[in-house]
């Protein structure tokens, strides 16, 4: 298995490159089970991060970083995007995303008592790797529809030409990688 060696602000880890299509391989960076990496991570975010309010991620690998950040910044309250609504929720807002490393459109939602707290809030929009920004695109529609403020956007890793953008403030670059692993 080819794989690729990062520095995450000096915790070091071996990515698997596995195929997305034909022609592009990404590093697979995943946050989930390590407990090391979540912690590190979250520490170093924060030593970075802009003034916010609260904090905000997309369900999926994105779970482990706010909690831990929350937890670490001793926040009582952070807000998660589902990917679908869910019974207890009401007047969802809901966004649709296309992202790299799904196959198929997804859709994240928050609720009106999510929107409530919200409105008039610095948020701050986090995310494990930027790619291609539509999750990021998506976080921020869903910020400003429930009346809230972006206060910044933060990952773990830049992928690709995310690193390029300078709205986005990241631990490390993450390359994409041709079909025989090697970086584009």
């Amino acid at each position: 298995m080819l794989t690729y060696d990062i520095d995450i602000a000096g915790l070091k880890r071996s990515l698997p490159i596995c195929k997305v299509n034909d022609e592009l391989s990404i590093g697979a960076f995943v946050i989930f089970g390590d407990v090391e990496l979540t912690v590190h991570c979250a520490a170093e975010l924060l030593k970075i991060a802009p003034d916010y309010d609260y904090l905000i991620a997309p369900e999926a690998k994105a779970i482990p970083l706010l909690y831990e950040m929350a937890r670490q910044s001793g926040a009582n309250q952070y807000f998660l995007a589902r990917k679908k609504a869910k019974a207890y929720m009401t007047g969802v807002f809901s966004v649709n995303v296309q992202s790299i490393t799904t196959a198929g459109e997804q859709t994240l939602v928050i609720d009106q008592t999510d929107a409530d707290m919200i409105c008039g809030k610095r948020m701050l929009i986090l995310d494990d790797v930027i790619s291609t920004g539509e999750s990021l695109r998506a976080m921020e529609e869903l910020v400003l529809r429930a009346g809230g403020i972006v206060a910044g956007r933060m990952a773990i890793l830049a992928e690709g030409a995310a690193k390029n953008r300078d709205d986005i403030i990241y631990l490390a670059e993450l390359p994409l990688f041709h079909s025989d692993g090697t970086p584009m």
